[in-house]
């Protein structure tokens, strides 16, 4: 059981929320701001960084998006026009991540990482979306 997945059975207010979508979707807003963060950071160490401008901006971006959700997400009693506005906002800044990612994942690793657990995360933005 993951420490989030703990807090949520125990907060006493979380009851009327489906539960394990608000853990899938904070676990991958966590997962992903790690990813656009180190990748962003790999990019900076890359010889080709001139060409990865609009990537390193892309990760920053996506990982401050995350980092928000996360944070509202964590917080169960936020009105729920709130939390829908923020998990939009994080589906498409993971879209667009993604696919800047994926526009270099042949030629860097990082990238690729970095692409599959924005894709992971846009996944668990919608799904929850989906019951809110």
């Amino acid at each position: 059981m993951s420490t989030v997945s703990a807090m949520f059975d125990t907060h006493p207010d979380a009851g009327g929320v489906d539960k394990q979508k608000f853990i899938a979707a904070i676990e991958a807003c966590l997962e992903c701001l790690e990813s656009c963060t180190l990748c962003a950071d790999a990019c900076l160490a890359e010889d080709s960084v001139a060409e990865l401008r609009e990537c390193i901006r892309t990760d920053l971006a996506c990982a401050d998006v995350c980092t928000a959700t996360a944070a509202l997400l964590s917080r169960p009693g936020t009105p729920t026009e709130i939390l829908r506005a923020q998990l939009e906002a994080c589906r498409v800044t993971c879209a667009a991540c993604a696919a800047e990612c994926e526009s270099h994942a042949d030629h860097h690793e990082h990238c690729r990482v970095c692409a599959e657990a924005c894709r992971r995360c846009e996944q668990a933005c919608a799904a929850l979306l989906e019951v809110l």
